[in-house]
């Protein structure tokens, strides 16, 4: 447990470099991904597929927003805790 946390925490301390939220190309990045990735709104779409892409962006969103906005313990209560704490999540 000790190595998955310290694995998440290296983890996110990467995104934090990457998405600097005092760099101001970060905060245009930031804007423009919530868009495209449907941050704050429903991705339901009645074609499946086009449903699939769009949670797909989703996901993706959520994830660069956790690591760069959570603390560690919520970080862990998502991704830790729930064994998701490897190469592929």
């Amino acid at each position: 447990m000790k190595d998955a946390k310290e694995f998440l925490r290296a983890r996110q301390a990467a995104y934090t470099q990457v998405f600097d939220k005092d760099n101001q190309f970060t905060k245009a990045v930031m804007e423009d991904l919530a868009k495209f990735c449907r941050a704050d709104q429903s991705t339901f779409h009645a074609d499946q597929r086009i449903h699939a892409v769009l949670e797909g962006r989703r996901e993706v969103w959520l994830r660069i927003s956790h690591h760069i906005n959570l603390g560690p313990d919520e970080l862990w209560k998502l991704y830790g805790e729930r064994g998701k704490v490897d190469e592929q999540s």
